[in-house]
């Protein structure tokens, strides 16, 4: 792994900012690091959801969710494509459903409309990028992408969320850390 690998946690993205801290966790860790973290909202609103998607929220294959895609940059450079997924009972009609960055990020509006997350599974696997993660992740043909898929589920165990990160294999380290008991 090369010295510019980043060192990912989930842990930021899971909970609300309090009302002190900026309204984007990716800006505050890139900080941290002393760079630059934006993201541009490529697509949000309603489609049919993917296979594994629908699995993932307890739904039909090809059931209405509503989706955030987003690229996400360091220092200008793409560093991870993400597809945020929702039940359409909870997304649509609300800023979730728009382009528009939420003050606060989406994690806070889902708490504001009643959705707090209390649990979450990761799924991590490595593979080749299909063409167009291959050209809006600016990767070499021979290099692989990790796929990180993260469900967010709430007090009565129903998922409100699902992640589809895709990153560049040599540019990350995922890094976990959990409490036991």
């Amino acid at each position: 792994m090369s010295e510019k690998a980043w060192i990912s946690t989930s842990v930021p993205y899971l909970a609300p900012l309090n009302s002190e801290e900026r309204s984007d966790a990716w800006a505050v860790e890139a900080a941290a690091r002393g760079g630059k973290g934006s993201q541009r909202i490529v697509h949000a609103g309603e489609v049919p959801a993917p296979g594994t998607v629908a699995a993932l929220l307890g739904l039909a294959d090809g059931a209405p969710v509503v989706v955030r895609r987003r690229v996400i940059e360091f220092d200008g450079e793409p560093c991870e494509l993400t597809d945020t997924y929702y039940p359409v009972d909870i997304a649509r009609g609300t800023r979730l459903a728009e382009t528009l960055k939420i003050r606060g990020g989406a994690v806070a509006l889902l708490a504001e409309l009643g959705h707090v997350g209390v649990r979450v599974r990761e799924d991590v696997t490595a593979r080749m990028p299909d063409t167009g993660e291959r050209e809006a992740l600016r990767m070499g043909r021979d290099e692989p992408v990790l796929r990180v898929a993260r469900v967010t589920l709430d007090s009565q165990d129903r998922p409100t969320q699902v992640d589809m990160m895709t990153m560049p294999a040599h540019r990350q380290r995922l890094h976990y850390e959990i409490t036991i008991g």
